[in-house]
Order: C-alpha cells, then sequence, then structure tokens
C-alpha cells in the first residue's frame, strides 16, 4: 500500500498552502531521507542542470547538497495551483565553507500524484553572493509568519 501525504489533490487555495508550508518545513530539516519520502519511489527531477530520479538519487542529492550549503533556510510561497499542480517561488540562505553568505532565488513546478507524493519537480535556481548583515533568515519561519499574507520578498 502507498503512504498518503495529505493534503490530497484536487488542491484548494488553504490545502495548496498547507501543502507549500509542509514542503517548506521537510526542507529545513536538512534531513535527506525525511525529504525524500514526500516524493514517489520514481519521482524526477531537474535541479538546475540536474536530472535526479527517485529517491536513493534524492538522498544522495540533498546529502551533498546540505554539506555544501551550510546554515541552510528556506522560505516558500505559492505561486499558483491547478488540480495536480503548483507552481512556487522561493529563497534560501546559506554559506559556504569559506563563509561566502548566498541567497538563492528560484521557481519551482511541482506535479502530485492521487496520494499527494511529488512526482514531478522542476527547479530553476539562482544565486547571489550576499554579506552576513544582509541575511533574513535565521531558522524555520516563526509561526506568526505562516499561512496567507506572508509571501517572501522580490529581493
Amino acid at each position: 500500500m502507498t503512504a498518503q501525504r495529505p493534503p490530497l489533490p484536487p488542491f484548494t487555495m488553504e490545502t495548496a498552502i498547507q501543502k507549500v508550508q509542509a514542503a517548506e518545513d521537510a526542507w529545513n530539516t536538512r534531513n535527506p531521507e525525511k525529504v525524500s519520502l514526500a516524493y514517489t519511489p520514481d519521482s524526477q527531477w531537474r535541479n538546475r542542470d540536474t536530472f535526479i530520479t527517485g529517491r536513493e538519487e534524492i538522498v544522495a542529492f540533498l546529502t551533498a547538497k546540505w554539506e555544501r550549503e551550510l546554515e541552510y533556510v528556506l522560505r516558500k510561497s505559492l505561486w499558483g495551483f491547478r488540480e495536480n499542480r503548483m507552481a512556487v517561488r522561493f529563497q534560501y540562505e546559506w554559506h559556504d565553507a569559506a563563509d561566502q553568505w548566498y541567497r538563492s532565488y528560484g521557481n519551482e513546478l511541482w506535479e502530485f500524484d492521487e496520494n499527494g507524493l511529488m512526482r514531478r519537480r522542476e527547479a530553476s535556481i539562482n544565486d547571489v553572493a550576499i554579506s552576513a548583515a544582509d541575511r533574513r533568515y535565521f531558522g524555520p519561519r516563526p509561526d506568526a509568519e505562516r499561512g496567507p499574507g506572508h509571501d517572501i520578498p522580490l529581493r
């Protein structure tokens, strides 16, 4: 039996926002195994110029990512949705081993199966070097900043 990951499609505004927040929360754990369970066993990704298929490759990719992108912290916001698909924009901050900070901006296209597992993820991402003083995010999103009306800034 396949595990379900509510909320399930077709999405409403409320359930789409819940799904995006759940993804943000999971990625902020920086736990590749936990994150991979939100995807179908044969999930297909395009992340920048890397193509990934399946949970094993997702775990390997995320493990390497979070070894390189230190103190990673993410914010996501819903851009749009229809039935079992969503468009999401995001920003995350991290630093490298030389302590150079970055803010990474991106957009994702998501497609879910009937069990609420993501079967397709396409991510386009750009990195901008920032100073430590320019950081915005210092941990997971506080409860007071969750839900509608708490979009991420453009810059």
